[in-house]
């Protein structure tokens, strides 16, 4: 009887840890793919912010010449 209480002990131990180890390796995959989702979309907001500062360079010039503009004609 009790080699038979330590072999479904032992069964049970070696499901779970390798239940564990499995899920584990999942959740790293997701991480590297969420990782890789992130610096994608960190791509992105770098275009968007590098196309602000392009108007926010636009809307200084203009800024400028209309200041330059006010200046000469009293």
């Amino acid at each position: 009887m009790d080699a038979a209480v330590w072999t479904a002990i032992g069964l049970l131990a070696a499901t779970s840890l390798g239940t564990l180890f499995y899920l584990g390796a999942r959740i790293d995959g997701l991480g590297a793919r969420i990782d890789g989702l992130a610096a994608r979309i960190d791509a992105r907001f770098d275009r968007v912010d590098a196309r602000f500062d392009r108007m926010d360079e636009r809307f200084d010039a203009l800024a400028a010449r209309l200041d330059t503009h006010l200046d000469h004609n009293p």
